[in-house]
């Protein structure tokens, strides 16, 4: 399998991806929205274990008004 990057203009990016994915040889189309979905994914994955551990007593925290006087 071989990999091409192509980069167009706003305008026609939802054109292209809708051409790319008609086509019956693209097996798989990754874009920066993925990424970015799959990142922010990660990081609410991410907050929802520290809020887990925290209620088993596994992890301390630092209060609001700390966290704020800190800023």
């Amino acid at each position: 399998m071989r990999r091409i990057t192509i980069y167009t203009t706003d305008k026609e990016y939802d054109h292209f991806l809708e051409l790319a994915e008609n086509l019956h040889y693209v097996k798989k189309i990754e874009t920066d929205e993925n990424s970015e979905k799959e990142a922010v994914l990660d990081n609410i994955k991410a907050g929802l274990e520290e809020v887990q551990l925290f209620k088993e007593g596994k992890l301390k925290t630092t209060s609001a008004r700390d966290f704020l006087n800190e800023l």
